[in-house]
């Protein structure tokens, strides 16, 4: 999976990833009080809101970048119906031809860590059928229980063709209160992305990235420029980029030196584009185009960067 991302990414020459956290506020009124009319004021409405707006952004977009990042936690607040629309979502951007990174940052361990990959990007047995969950291409790990929450998701990536994004140094502010600290001498990040490289060991693909990569926050580019050097088999997750702060010229170091490397996160700087002035003239009757040009704006911000 590692290698199919990659050509995406030259094929687009858009190193660039859609978040895909529609939260109520996010969504045009006249979508939710299209579905509201239909379901209620319930949760399936909610669902069915998440679900239709998803689609306009997918729809306008899939054309521009190479992968999504649905996060998990938007969909669980809506209960079932909110994880429906999750599955749902997944399958659809696959249909388009969209890698999709499941922004589920799980971390166990032993047999629950393995039921976790299982249901995201690897198989179940029932009866005699061999069946997949979520369908995700990747996942995000959190890495704090150590080996035993992370090797369950490398070995189903080793047996299914599928990759992981391990949280190295996160965006937030807080992330310094712990992954900052110094642990014989260096921060706990770097010792993190020493284990990033072990576990990617036996993973690396034809395109010479291992499907073991690592989440490193925009809003840290020094930091993201240690980490590069750790770590330079492992293709980094940058989120952080525009409503957190992050801007293309703060991105360079997280690239190596063949122009791959990283892949970029945008999520609302994208899908609620048109509340931005910015891009107000296009007005929530246009949500989905004022997402396009936002996505086109990232895209050429990351290329000049780049250049």
């Amino acid at each position: 999976m590692i290698d199919e991302l990659v050509k995406k990414i030259q094929e687009k020459d858009a190193p660039v990833v859609i978040g895909l956290d529609p939260m109520l506020s996010y969504i045009p009124e006249h979508i939710v009080d299209e579905a509201v009319r239909e379901k209620g004021e319930t949760l399936e409405a909610a669902a069915e809101a998440v679900w239709q707006f998803n689609k306009a952004i997918v729809d306008a977009t899939c054309d521009l970048v190479p992968a999504v990042k649905p996060q998990i936690a938007m969909y669980e607040q809506f209960g079932v119906p909110g994880m429906a629309v999750f599955a749902r979502t997944v399958e659809y951007c696959g249909e388009k031809g969209l890698t999709v990174i499941g922004d589920i940052k799980r971390g166990d361990i032993g047999s629950t860590s393995a039921a976790y990959a299982a249901g995201h990007i690897g198989t179940v047995k029932v009866g005699g059928r061999v069946l997949r969950g979520f369908r995700e291409d990747f996942v995000t790990v959190n890495p704090y229980l150590g080996t035993d929450g992370v090797k369950p998701f490398a070995d189903v990536c080793a047996q299914e063709g599928k990759g992981i994004f391990v949280l190295v140094k996160t965006s937030n502010p807080s992330s310094g209160e712990f992954q900052d600290r110094l642990i014989d001498g260096k921060p706990l990040y770097e010792h993190v992305a020493e284990k990033v490289n072990e576990w990617g060991e036996g993973c690396v693909g034809a395109c010479g990235y291992s499907a073991v990569g690592a989440v490193v926050g925009a809003t840290y580019p020094q930091q993201g420029r240690v980490l590069r050097a750790l770590m330079p088999k492992a293709y980094i997750l940058v989120p952080g980029y525009g409503a957190q702060g992050g801007k293309g010229k703060d991105l360079i170091h997280f690239f190596n030196k063949d122009g791959l490397g990283a892949i970029v996160n945008s999520s609302r700087g994208i899908i609620a584009a048109y509340k931005q002035e910015q891009y107000a003239k296009f007005g929530a009757g246009h949500f989905a185009e004022a997402a396009r040009q936002a996505a086109l704006d990232m895209i050429e911000d990351i290329r000049n960067a780049r250049k």
